[in-house]
């Protein structure tokens, strides 16, 4: 049995999680080719490696021309339907969109067709969903497990003005699963990190009894010198 084990000690963001896979050795072109493909405006995506702690990892960067939008769960999920990808990657996307749009919904007060995305819509993070899906494809665990989620702490400026850490929204898609202490004052665990591993995970716990053959170091923005 194939086990997709996700150990987060600094969190989880939706670049972090697809660049931890092609540092696992998911082979990365047939993933951007689809990613090329999809119905917007061009991007460039860059992937390079960075040192954590003396630790080598991946990381997956984004460029688009497009300008900033707004969009509602319509209109992400209607470039999702739009593309040529598969049934399953469609699926799976629009489902990691969803829970993030019922969790916005219900911390603003609204349904969630009504959520307009500001920084979940953006391009970056549309790529980043999407191209998480491609990757769990093509690796078909059997299941996928995760570590309690860090959510980190402090404040952080939004479209919505300065909110806490954890966002309401992340604390919304994470009910249910596990969460770990930390004492660093930033967003740790992003709304899409939450809603990509709330999504897949079947279990949250310490690492499941199994034979590790491959790992793999996903490396985000943040260089966090307080943690060891």
């Amino acid at each position: 049995m194939k086990i997709l084990y996700f150990d987060c000690p600094t969190g989880i963001s939706g670049d972090m999680f697809l660049a931890s896979l092609i540092n696992l050795g998911v082979d990365f072109g047939p993933i951007q080719k689809e990613l090329e493909n999809l119905p917007v405006d061009k991007i460039t995506i860059e992937i390079g490696t960075e040192i954590r702690h003396s630790i080598a990892g991946t990381t997956f960067r984004v460029k688009t021309t497009e300008a900033a939008h707004h969009r509602t769960f319509a209109d992400i999920k209607a470039i999702i339907d739009g593309s040529g990808l598969t049934d399953g990657v469609k699926a799976l996307s629009t489902e990691i969109f969803s829970l993030i749009a019922r969790a916005e919904g219900k911390v603003h007060g609204i349904k969630a067709e009504d959520v307009h995305f500001h920084e979940v819509g953006a391009m970056d993070s549309i790529i980043d969903i999407i191209g998480a899906a491609l990757a769990v494809e093509s690796l078909q665990p059997v299941t996928v497990f995760c570590s309690p989620v860090p959510l980190g702490s402090g404040t952080a400026d939004t479209m919505h003005g300065r909110i806490p850490i954890p966002a309401p929204a992340t604390m919304e898609i994470l009910k249910g699963v596990p969460v770990a202490s930390s004492s660093i004052p930033f967003e740790l665990t992003t709304p899409t990190g939450a809603a990509i591993i709330k999504t897949l995970a079947r279990g949250f716990g310490p690492m499941p009894s199994m034979t590790i053959e491959r790992t793999g170091y996903g490396a985000g923005k943040k260089d966090f010198r307080e943690s060891a």
